[in-house]
């Protein structure tokens, strides 16, 4: 890639005209949020609505992204001067719009102190995180600190050179405080059922670990505001990359591909001081659990659930998957009968709509969203996506046949063994266990007993019960006998 033709400052007016472009001076940009997990949800995200209120005017907002892994986010934005493409795709075809809200990115291995740096400077008002579930050292089953997990131990012991997440918040805030300067706001961009709560619970854990009197610090005085994100946001592919050149005219290293669809609901708790988020579409509410609720039940339940069944039926997208048999009736079924009563009441708002909203979204054919991609970190994602929502059927009393079958679907994926006898590329923190656990097992007993002795996963109440084992070992031992594609459909009327 050349300096002529690739994104950034100098070549932006080399854009083709219908390429939408930063609306203000980059050069008067302050830093005033730090970003953990520089993704590319966030930049097809949060990073869009701050953009949009550095268009307005309000030029403190600049965002600071680290990487708390890999360099590769840093290297492809940088000589771009931190700007990068949206491509916003469906059926109608593509429009193209310039981000330029990310004012540097730092790659938090390579150098910590100059991580520590940026979070304790003054004009630093928020530190927000999409670093997925696993990126907070927790149990998922609990939603508390994984106190064994090797980067929270390295963090006890290290805390000037942290390597996790939360290893990185509790070192800022110490110096923060030690430095007589206010602390951030703490606003969690996760799928995590009461992000602001679970982000709370881990951080002032740790602080304990180090020092009551830090924590203490932190539980009087550091807001966690909790908040519901939602829009698809598929991996980046070189055929993405091809068609953002020859649509704009430059060559973009990583641009990120998305839908229209965007949504962006905070509990409003900035003490500090916050953008005005609302003028750009952000909704600003009192409680945001119920809406968290409904998203992470009905859009991420429904998403895993079709991943796992989808992929062993030989679909590589989302999409594909919904234009198979079966598979429409089957996630429709399993919204209305199984997942909606679950969900408290949302005043006002159109449940079926909503519903409908979201097949229509996973029908999407620009919007190749693979299913391997939704099926990573599946043991991170599982209790509050599925296994939840199982729970309140128990107690209930009620059916939960097509939500069985998406925890059955995940325990056969993540075999690492396909329904044709082809190796399945399992990423997940927990994978090497899993191979461990069922290696030698054929059986559905057999695997189903392997998983539920993860109770980091499961937990006991789960794992013990006595329905709850019966409907995955049915579903499994289906899974095993017929494949997914006929359990799915035999499935639609049950």
């Amino acid at each position: 890639m050349t300096e002529e033709d690739r994104l950034c400052e100098t070549t932006l007016a080399r854009l083709a005209k219908d390429t939408q472009t930063p609306g203000y001076d980059r050069g008067q940009i302050q830093t005033g949020i730090v970003h953990l997990g520089i993704g590319a949800f966030h930049r097809a995200h949060q990073a869009v609505y701050t953009d949009a209120v550095l268009a307005n005017g309000d030029s403190r907002w600049g965002i600071l992204g680290v990487s708390l892994r890999s360099a590769d986010t840093r290297d492809a934005l940088l000589p771009q001067d931190g700007l990068y493409t949206v491509a916003v795709r469906d059926g109608s075809g593509d429009s193209f719009r310039v981000i330029g809200s990310i004012t540097n990115v730092l790659v938090a291995p390579e150098d910590p102190e100059a991580v520590l740096e940026a979070m304790t400077s003054p004009a630093v008002k928020i530190v927000s995180l999409t670093v997925t579930e696993k990126g907070y050292c927790y149990a998922p089953a609990t939603a508390s600190l994984d106190e064994r997990h090797p980067d929270i131990v390295h963090d006890l012991g290290n805390p000037a050179a942290p390597r996790s997440a939360i290893g990185f918040i509790v070192e800022a805030l110490a110096l923060r405080r030690a430095n007589g300067l206010e602390p951030f706001t703490l606003l969690s961009c996760d799928n995590l059922p009461a992000n602001g709560e679970t982000l709370k619970r881990v951080v002032t854990r740790f602080a304990e670990l180090r020092g009551p009197g830090l924590a203490t610090f932190i539980r009087e005085n550091v807001a966690f505001p909790s908040t519901m994100v939602d829009r698809i946001v598929p991996a980046t592919t070189d055929v993405d990359r091809s068609v953002v050149h020859e649509t704009t005219g430059l060559r973009d290293a990583w641009p990120i591909m998305t839908e229209p669809f965007t949504q962006w609901v905070v509990e409003d708790h900035f003490p500090s001081g916050r953008p005005a988020w609302e003028e750009v579409g952000v909704t600003f509410v009192a409680d945001v659990d119920a809406f968290e609720l409904m998203k992470l039940r009905l859009l991420n339940g429904s998403h895993s659930t079709l991943a796992y069944l989808g992929y062993l039926a030989g679909h590589e997208t989302v999409s594909d998957v919904m234009q198979a048999d079966g598979f429409g009736a089957f996630v429709e079924a399993m919204m209305d009968e199984e997942i909606t009563p679950t969900l408290p009441p949302l005043s006002g708002f159109d449940l079926a709509s909503y519903k409908e909203q979201l097949r229509e979204r996973f029908r999407n054919p620009a919007l190749r969203h693979r299913t391997w991609q939704i099926a990573m970190d599946g043991s991170q994602k599982l209790p509050q996506r599925l296994l939840n929502t199982i729970g309140q059927r128990l107690e209930q009393n009620q059916p939960f046949g097509r939500l069985a079958l998406g925890v059955a679907g995940w325990m056969r994926y993540a075999t690492g063994i396909d329904e044709k006898g082809g190796q399945i590329d399992v990423r997940d923190p927990l994978a090497d266990e899993f191979r461990k656990r069922t290696e030698g097992k054929s059986s559905a007993p057999e695997i189903l007993d392997a998983y539920l002795g993860m109770k980091q996963i499961f937990g006991e109440d789960l794992a013990s019960n006595a329905a709850f084992h019966t409907a995955v070992g049915a579903a499994l031992e289906k899974l095993l006998k017929d494949g997914s594609a006929k359990a799915v459909l035999e499935s639609i009327g049950g």
